[in-house]
C-alpha cells in the first residue's frame, strides 16, 4: 500500500508516475546547465575575439593565469615580468570562461579613466553585502547626485580642522611605540597603523569619539582583513563567482561573520549621531555650520522631494568611507614608513625639514602641511612605488579605441594596474630606484598627466584623496620627529595585492628615539 502511493499519484484531472516526476526534474536541470555551458562558451568566444589584438602570455586551458599567482609575495613581480613582455596592455583570464584587459601604461590609462564607466561587475559585486551600493559602486545619475551630495564634506575648511584631530590620534600611537622601542624586537606597523586611522575617520568624518587605538579594539580591523582576503579569493575562485556556491561554502560563511562584525560597528556609529540629533539644540547647531562633515551631510541631506537618504543609502555611504577612509590610508603610511626605514639618507633629510617646520612643537598644524615639501616629494614617491589600491576595475558602457588603432568592445572589463603604470619604464626612467626628486615641480610638469595616480583619476577618482594625503602628512611627520626607523632585515616585507596593498607577512621595522 505504501509502494503504491509513492508510485503513482492519483488525481480527479491527472495521474503521474512518481518516478517519471523525478526524471522530468533531472532533465531539466540538464537542460539548465547545458544552456548554462553553451552561454559561457559562447562568452568565451566573445571574449577571444574581443582580445585577440592584445597578446598575452600562454594561459592554461582550465585555470587561465590565476594559478601564476600564489600569494607568496612575488605575484606583482610575475605580472611586472608579462607587462614588461607585452607593454601597454595584455589580456589575463580567470579560469576559462572570463578575462580582462590589464592596462600598464598611462596613455591607455587616461582613454579609460577619462570616462564614468561603472566599476565592473565581476569583482566589485562581490564588494556589495559588505559595503553596498555606495560611491565606490553605484553608477550613471545616482552616482553622480551622491558624489555631488558629499563632495562638500572634503572641502578646504572642512579638512583645516582635521589636521589637529589626526595629531592627536597619532600622538595616541607614538606614546604606544615608546614603549615597544624599549626592547630589541622590530614593530610591525600595518595593525598599529590601523587602528590610528580608523580612530582618525571616526573622529574627523563621523564625529565619533571612538578611542579605538588607545582601546586597542581591533574586531573590526580584522574583520576588514578578513572581509579583504575574502574577496580577492573569491574574485580567483571561479566556481565562488556563483552566489549559491559561495553560500554554502566555509569561506561564504566566514564572509557573512566578518560581514556581520563590520554592520555592527558602521551601525554603533549611525545610531549615536541619529540620537544626537533628536536633540533640537543640537541639530539647530550643526545646520549653522557653515561645512557639514561627511556624516553630518549624509543625515541632513534632502532630495528634490524632501525625502531623505535611505536607511540602505545611508549605511552604504557610512560603509563603504568607514573602510576606505581608514585601510587605503594605513596601508599608504605603512608603505612610506617602510620606505623611510630602508631609505635613510632620505629619512634624515625629511626629519631635518620638519624639524625645521615644527621647531619645538610635537604637533602638525594646517600652515605645516604645505611647507613640508621635500617629505611630501618621498611619500609620493612612495606612493608611486607601492600604491594603496593596486589596480582598479571599470566596465565599458561603450566601445573604446586606443591610441594606437587597437579597441575593444562595450561590456568588456579593463583592469588599470596601477602598480605597473607606476613602474612602466617607458614613462619612469629607472623605475625600481627610489627617487623623490621625481616630483620636482620642474619633474612633475613634464610627465604624463596619468603616470602618477595613486588615487585614480578622471571623474570617478577618489573623493577624500586630499584628506589622505593630509593624513598621510601628519603621520609621517609626526613619527619622524620623534623616532629613527630602520629596516628588520629577517623579516622583509612580502607585497601581498588585495583591495590595498599589504604586505603577507607584516611590515616590520625597528625603532629608536631620537633627541
Amino acid at each position: 500500500m505504501a509502494s503504491s502511493q509513492w508510485k503513482v499519484l492519483s488525481y480527479p484531472w491527472f495521474s503521474v508516475n512518481f518516478y517519471q516526476i523525478l526524471q522530468l526534474a533531472a532533465l531539466l536541470c540538464l537542460a539548465f546547465l547545458l544552456l548554462k555551458v553553451i552561454g559561457l562558451c559562447y562568452r568565451r568566444k566573445e571574449l577571444v575575439n574581443a582580445l585577440e589584438s592584445f597578446p598575452g602570455p600562454p594561459s592554461h586551458w582550465l585555470y587561465g593565469h590565476i594559478h601564476h599567482f600564489r600569494r607568496d609575495g612575488k605575484d606583482l613581480d610575475r605580472l611586472m615580468s608579462w607587462a614588461d613582455k607585452y607593454p601597454n596592455a595584455f589580456p589575463l583570464w580567470v579560469g576559462k570562461f572570463f578575462a580582462s584587459l590589464i592596462i600598464t601604461h598611462p596613455e591607455y590609462a587616461k582613454v579609460v579613466f577619462g570616462r564614468p564607466d561603472p566599476k565592473t561587475s565581476t569583482g566589485y559585486e562581490f564588494l556589495i553585502p559588505w559595503i553596498g551600493k555606495g560611491l565606490l559602486i553605484l553608477s550613471g545619475e545616482k552616482w553622480f547626485q551622491h558624489r555631488r551630495l558629499l563632495t562638500p564634506g572634503f572641502h578646504y575648511d572642512v579638512l583645516k580642522p582635521y589636521v589637529k584631530l589626526i595629531s592627536d590620534t597619532t600622538k595616541v600611537m607614538l606614546d604606544k611605540w615608546d614603549i615597544l622601542c624599549s626592547g630589541d624586537e622590530s614593530v610591525e606597523l600595518f595593525q598599529h597603523v590601523s587602528l590610528m586611522t580608523l580612530d582618525s575617520i571616526m573622529k574627523c568624518a563621523f564625529s565619533y569619539q571612538s578611542n579605538c587605538h588607545s582601546d586597542n579594539d581591533g574586531s573590526y580591523i580584522q574583520a576588514v582583513h578578513d572581509l579583504s582576503y575574502l574577496i580577492q579569493q573569491r574574485i580567483r575562485t571561479f566556481p565562488y563567482h556563483n552566489n549559491l556556491i559561495y553560500y554554502l561554502s566555509p569561506h561564504g560563511y566566514r564572509f557573512r561573520k566578518a560581514c556581520r562584525i563590520a554592520h555592527l560597528h558602521t551601525d554603533k556609529v549611525i545610531g549615536q549621531r541619529k540620537n544626537l540629533l533628536r536633540n533640537k539644540e543640537e541639530l539647530e547647531k550643526i545646520q549653522q555650520k557653515r561645512h557639514l562633515d561627511f556624516l553630518d551631510i549624509l543625515l541632513c541631506a534632502k532630495d528634490e522631494n524632501g525625502e531623505s537618504l535611505s536607511d540602505e543609502d545611508l549605511r552604504a555611504e557610512v560603509d563603504t568611507f568607514m573602510f576606505e577612509g581608514h585601510d587605503t590610508t594605513a596601508s599608504g603610511i605603512s608603505w612610506i614608513l617602510y620606505c623611510m626605514a630602508k631609505y635613510p639618507e632620505h629619512q634624515e633629510k625629511c626629519r631635518e625639514e620638519i624639524r625645521e617646520v615644527l621647531g619645538e612643537r610635537h604637533t602638525v598644524e594646517w600652515e605645516d602641511i604645505n611647507k613640508i615639501t621635500y617629505t611630501t616629494m618621498c611619500i609620493k614617491e612612495c606612493l608611486r612605488l607601492y600604491p594603496p589600491v593596486p589596480s582598479v576595475s571599470r566596465e565599458l558602457s561603450k566601445p573604446i579605441t586606443f591610441y594606437d588603432g587597437r579597441s575593444l568592445p562595450a561590456g568588456m572589463v579593463v583592469t588599470l594596474n596601477i602598480y605597473a603604470i607606476h613602474r612602466n619604464p617607458c614613462i619612469w626612467e629607472d623605475p625600481e630606484v627610489f627617487d623623490p626628486l621625481r616630483f620636482s615641480p620642474e619633474n612633475s610638469s613634464q610627465r604624463h598627466s596619468y603616470a602618477f595616480v595613486p588615487f585614480a583619476a578622471g571623474p570617478r577618482n577618489c573623493i577624500g584623496q586630499n584628506f589622505a594625503m593630509n593624513e598621510m602628512k601628519v603621520a609621517v611627520a609626526l613619527t619622524l620627529n620623534r623616532f629613527k626607523l630602520s629596516p628588520d632585515l629577517s623579516k622583509p616585507a612580502l607585497k601581498l595585492p588585495q583591495l590595498v596593498l599589504r604586505s603577507k607577512n607584516g611590515i616590520h621595522v625597528y625603532l629608536q628615539k631620537v633627541s
